[in-house]
């Protein structure tokens, strides 16, 4: 990657609040915080905790919860220039429920919310950071309606053109879509540009038909989307079981870390994503051995299951040394 680039990771995409559950009211009903989300600014946020710089871009309501949006943003230190304050529409918000098998169920405010109304014109008034930029990360979130897809194609384009490595996440939220073979569509078009893809086994079944607990049928399913689409390096994660690397070839495999004290998953996915970059910003993608990528998937699985034992991500991700600390008590 070229010397001269001045941002390692610029993201497009969503910057939400998510409402989490914490605990009940004397009349027993559930209380929430409005933590500080979505999954573009989740993965900014840990890659700035690594020493990265970043930048992000986006839109949010000119309201009391998107100021408090941009502000939390740039106080973990991303470069928030490219967020777009809309006069009209109100910031998006999502409400995360934790099931009793440990899933989370999500109902989204955003029919329609900030988020989706980006504008492709609005992206190109903000290009000096997809010029700049090492890496452009996104996901299909920005690609829900015709608005934001075109927002995203056009920061895509701009992107690739200046030489940056694309990372994707499908990230499928099922209630946003009007069709799963819409989000599928979506889906294949972001694997046609990624570099480098973080997927979850749910999204490989999704994608492929197998069973999602069948690791033999992950690993198919995996090689399927990269002979179709040559995605250079891929990082499955498999919940609590851990997560895998697929790069030419070779498959590694850490098992996961789980925590006694885990109260919620939310982030833990973006966590570990933003790790994975962090491993491509200090390696590249030229000649990575199994050692290499070895330890990449035991920290960013360390730093997931540190971020499962705090309420929300964004502005709560674990430093460096954190994660460190948390492999030494751990014996790795």
């Amino acid at each position: 990657m070229e010397n001269e680039k001045t941002i390692d990771v610029t993201a497009l995409g969503e910057l939400l609040i998510d409402f989490t559950q914490n605990g009940l009211s004397e009349q027993g009903n559930p209380l929430f915080e409005a933590n500080p989300g979505g999954a573009p600014c989740n993965v900014l946020s840990m890659l700035t905790r690594l020493g990265h710089r970043t930048a992000f871009i986006g839109k949010v309501g000119d309201d009391g919860l998107g100021r408090m949006l941009r502000e939390k943003s740039m106080a973990q230190g991303i470069d928030m220039s490219g967020l777009v304050m809309d006069e009209e529409v109100h910031t998006t918000l999502a409400f995360v429920l934790k099931l009793a098998n440990g899933d989370r169920d999500f109902a989204f405010y955003r029919k329609p919310g900030a988020d989706m109304m980006l504008r492709a014109d609005e992206v190109d008034q903000h290009k000096e950071l997809l010029e700049n930029t090492k890496i452009f990360h996104f996901g299909t979130l920005s690609m829900t309606d015709d608005g934001v897809d075109m927002a995203t194609k056009e920061a895509l384009t701009i992107a690739k053109d200046n030489g940056a490595l694309i990372s994707f996440d499908p990230n499928f939220r099922a209630p946003l879509w009007k069709s799963v073979d819409e989000a599928k569509e979506k889906m294949i078009f972001g694997m046609q540009n990624a570099d480098i893809m973080k997927i979850s086994d749910n999204e490989i079944a999704l994608l492929t038909g197998i069973d999602e607990n069948d690791m033999a049928g992950i690993d198919r399913g995996v090689h399927e989307l990269i002979d179709r689409y040559e995605i250079p390096l891929v990082y499955a994660t498999l919940g609590a079981n851990g997560a895998k690397a697929y790069y030419k070839g070779t498959e590694v495999f850490q098992e996961g870390f789980r925590n006694p004290e885990t109260i919620e998953t939310t982030g833990a996915g973006d966590t570990f994503c933003a790790c994975g970059l962090h491993f491509v910003l200090e390696h590249g993608l030229v000649n990575l051995t199994r050692d290499e990528i070895q330890k990449a998937l035991r920290f960013a699985n360390a730093a997931a299951s540190l971020i499962t034992t705090r309420k929300g991500a964004l502005a709560v991700m674990p430093t460096r040394e954190e994660v460190e600390t948390y492999l030494n008590q751990l014996g790795c």
